[in-house]
């Protein structure tokens, strides 16, 4: 049986421009590390895209997070450094906010058992925590595994509280 491994929104804009994060780019190498293990057995693989148009700043995200970011088509959207060239090959699921619907609406039609599911990205307690508890509602009864080592957030105490929740959530927190 295959595993899955959902990089969460591991986007340039989270990395290095608008709204860049030292730790994000701190675990990068481990990260693609992580991808490519998963690449190499052949497991399933699915990116998500924070993905926001021109009408960012009206949206209730945009009059929360007034920094425009991951506007579809700019740099600032793609997937950073080598993972865009690899998720070439894999399944990438653009979403206008925290958690993909469209993920849970992929994963919903075409339904796989899965030995387990792997999230990695950013940013850990906002959009990774998000889309665990989706994960989650899909798949009760199959470990899902949070990488510490290849999660970040900008803010440590959020971070550390989210894994404190998705643990108390029967998630595992490597």
């Amino acid at each position: 049986m295959k595993k899955l491994l959902v990089v969460v929104d591991f986007q340039n804009d989270f990395v290095i421009g608008s709204l860049k994060n030292e730790n994000a780019l701190k675990i990068y190498p481990y990260l693609l590390s992580v991808v490519e293990d998963f690449a190499n057995n052949n497991d399933d693989i699915i990116f998500t895209l924070d993905t926001h148009d021109e009408n960012y700043l009206t949206t209730i995200e945009g009059k929360n997070l007034k920094v425009v970011h991951c506007l579809k088509n700019s740099f600032g959207h793609k997937l950073c450094d080598k993972l865009d060239d690899i998720s070439k090959n894999y399944k990438c699921i653009e979403k206008e906010t925290f958690p993909g619907i469209d993920l849970l609406t992929f994963l919903l039609e075409n339904k796989k058992e899965y030995e387990s599911i792997t999230l990695i990205g950013v940013i850990t307690n906002i959009c990774v925590i998000s889309n665990a508890i989706l994960l989650k509602s899909i798949y009760p009864n199959t470990p899902i595994i949070i990488d510490s080592k290849a999660c970040a957030s900008n803010d440590l105490t959020l971070e550390k509280e989210s894994y404190d929740i998705m643990k108390n959530l029967h998630f595992i927190i490597k």
